[in-house]
């Protein structure tokens, strides 16, 4: 009986013989000695002219079933036209069947068949000028990325120029033939083996994303730029725009955003199978400058490299980072999940545990915003858990701290995704109660008096986002409750909206993201194991080492602070008046108190940072904005101040540098004397630190 080594040795060699056609220049000699066309062989095995030139130059390779036909076809010329001098080469071995795709989890109907969109790897072509850039020259990734899903072959996103060639993942180029919006979406479906298998077996494939350059928006009939066109509030052509028209008239939908930066076009699914097609048009700035630096400038190749990075380790981009945010949550908890109907025996969707669900909750009274139909007449006043705004009064200032040479700014690394770690939010709607007793693994808001706390005034409240303190009963989430207990405090709830479903329904969010900062990091050289003198010299420069991954790294920190921020997304239009309803309300993430627990919690993270600091070094912050806090400082590093055993070791408790969620980097360095300056000016210090000379708003 053969042993498993054996067995396993068989089948590698298996895997490593694969078809073998001629060279290309031979293909070209075949199909000339036959006296056959480029354009007759493309029209017989059903592809295109640009295609066969591809094959014969080896700029791609033809893909099942084209394969075999080809394959067959070159055989047969090579028996009748064998090359001077020889009998003939040996006919070329006929390539196995390609093996079949095995249908996902839970999906009803067998995949298509492969596509077989033509496909060439980034090598230049004498048939077309080489561009500067044009090829990705630095690794994707030094992690090990997903194995490839057989149904897309090519990747979650293409990136198409003016000419017809579309930029994917791992450095492929794809023709694409089309010349109008709908011949696109058609040959995206049809053929371009285009898009991304879900982040959860209960969820839904990522659909493809194109992305226009501005010459392939030309080319399909759009405007290079949207001003001039596009209804100003929404950002969208007209409906009577040619485009729009030939979408409609094509027999395709677009959602109510219209056709904007970014735009979906579909058919309702047929068959368990979903036609959609995401677009995002470069120049209309579908990428902002903000989450996206430096990319819309980039080639078509560097432009998909950032974000097929982005859509392996977040999402796949469907609009905004903070659209993307918002996404993946549902994504990794999707609201159902396959059920056995009792009584028929047929699987129904039904309620997944854990998630959000399908129907959109009201929030209680004090977690809405003040326009919210539910407030409407609401006076007992509003939950207001938000990020830290505070400057210590120079008063507070003593000599010693004055005459320190250095003001040294710190920044947590993802701070709203530390915070997001293992935090337990409520499910179901809110129940309200009157005076009851404080309980903090209870999810909720709380109408309770800590102006009673008394804390070192060089200190900002932990309770206020402008550091004051209370001065009487409010609003407030578990979470600060919580932390004026755990400060030694008696808490008297005099009532409370609570929730009796609760469950950690952003872990995997915050898995996935913190995954996708930490790799993209070490990516950049920023690795866990580096000291601190070495982390902060490595952070100096890291971001030149390679813009494309300096990009997706800020895509990625916009995506947490984005995705937390939709959850109370406001009403938008100059012609919203208060208590009327308006579209975020009907999604079901859209969740304030959610929100609120995020904040609540990073901002108590925060706060005991800074009493841990002031017991272990005698230093109180000069100023905090969020997730910065600025110190004085003897030295201009955070070296010369930072807690350290005798040992070496970061003392517990207080601010740690390192590249992981929840711990500092420096923010930026500065005199003195120019913090004293700001804050007796009244603006925040922890705003400018990194910048210096930056423009002082009015308003701050």
């Amino acid at each position: 009986m053969a042993s498993e080594d054996e067995l396993f040795a068989s089948v590698d060699a298996l895997l490593e013989e694969g078809p073998q056609l001629p060279p290309p220049s031979e293909r070209a000699r075949l199909r000339e000695a036959a006296g056959i066309t480029q354009a007759r062989l493309a029209q017989a095995l059903k592809s295109t002219t640009q295609t066969v030139k591809n094959w014969e130059n080896g700029r791609s390779e033809p893909k099942p079933p084209r394969l075999e036909a080809y394959q067959r076809l070159l055989n047969g010329w090579a028996a009748k036209f064998p090359t001077h001098g020889t009998g003939g080469p040996a006919p070329f071995p006929t390539p196995p069947p390609a093996p079949q795709p095995q249908p996902a989890p839970h999906t009803l109907t067998p995949p298509a068949p492969a596509p077989t969109a033509a496909v060439r790897p980034h090598t230049v072509s004498s048939e077309r000028p080489a561009r500067p850039r044009a090829v990705a020259r630095h690794p994707v990734a030094r992690t090990a990325e997903p194995a490839q899903d057989p149904r897309f072959p090519h990747g979650p996103l293409v990136v198409l120029d003016g000419d017809g060639s579309a930029y994917g993942v791992d450095g492929i180029v794809l023709d694409c033939p089309a010349t109008t919006v709908p011949e696109l979406v058609e040959w995206t479906l049809a053929e371009s083996g285009l898009g991304a298998p879900r982040l959860h077996r209960n969820g839904k494939d990522s659909d493809p994303l194109l992305v226009l350059t501005a010459a392939a928006a030309v080319k399909l009939g759009l405007p290079e730029r949207l001003e001039g066109f596009a209804q100003r509030r929404s950002l969208r052509l007209p409906d009577d725009h040619p485009v729009v028209k030939q979408v409609a008239e094509a027999k395709w939908k677009l959602t109510r955003r219209g056709f904007g930066p970014w735009a979906r076009v579909y058919r309702p699914a047929r068959t368990g199978q979903r036609q959609c097609v995401q677009l995002a048009v470069l120049s209309w700035d579908a990428l902002d400058e903000r989450s996206w630096p430096g990319v819309q400038d980039m080639e078509p190749a560097e432009v998909a490299r950032v974000l097929g990075i982005y859509a392996r380790r977040v999402i796949t981009p469907r609009g905004s980072t903070a659209v993307s945010g918002l996404e993946l949550m549902t994504a990794l908890r999707p609201p159902t999940r396959a059920v056995q109907d009792k009584e028929s025996g047929n699987w129904v969707p039904g309620h997944n545990p854990g998630s959000l669900g399908t129907e959109p909750m009201d929030p209680a009274p004090p977690e809405a915003r003040p326009e919210h139909p539910v407030a409407q007449g609401w006076k007992g006043g509003f939950l207001n858990e938000e990020a830290f705004q505070w400057v210590r009064d120079v008063p507070l200032l003593t000599d010693e701290e004055c005459l320190l040479p250095h003001a040294v700014g710190l920044d947590l690394n993802t701070a709203f995704l530390a915070a997001a770690a293992r935090l337990t939010v409520g499910l179901s709607a809110p129940d309200h109660f009157r005076h009851p007793q404080f309980n903090p693994k209870i999810p909720g808001s709380w109408f309770v008096d800590l102006s009673h706390v008394e804390l070192d005034p060089r200190l900002p409240s932990p309770f206020t986002p402008t550091g004051e303190r209370p001065t009487g009963p409010a609003w407030y989430q578990t979470h600060t409750v919580a932390y004026a207990q755990e400060l030694g405090h008696n808490v008297a709830p005099l009532e409370a909206y609570l929730r009796r479903e609760t469950g950690a329904y952003l872990d995997p969010w915050h898995d996935r993201l913190r995954t996708a900062y930490v790799d993209t990091l070490a990516d950049l050289g920023v690795t866990k194991d580096l000291t601190d003198t070495e982390f902060l010299t490595v952070m100096e420069h890291h971001k030149q080492t390679d813009p494309a991954l300096a990009a997706v790294l800020t895509a990625v920190k916009a995506t947490v602070k984005g995705g937390v921020g939709k959850l109370r997304e406001g009403p938008q239009g100059k012609h919203y008046r208060d208590g009327e309803r308006w579209p975020a309300l009907e999604r079901p993430t859209w969740r304030p108190d959610i929100r609120a627990a995020v904040i609540s919690k990073a901002r108590v993270n925060m706060h005991r940072k800074l009493v841990n600091m002031a017991r272990m070094t005698g230093l109180y912050p000069l100023a905090v904005l969020s997730d910065c806090v600025v110190y004085p400082s003897p030295g201009a590093s955070p070296l010369d101040f930072l807690p350290y055993s005798a040992s070496g070791k970061p003392q517990p408790g207080g601010f740690r540098l390192g590249p992981g969620p929840g711990l500092a980097k420096l923010e930026g360095v500065q005199e003195m004397a120019w913090a004293v300056d700001l804050m007796e000016k009244g603006y925040n210090p922890a705003r400018h630190i990194k910048g210096g000379d930056a423009v002082l708003d009015e308003g701050e």
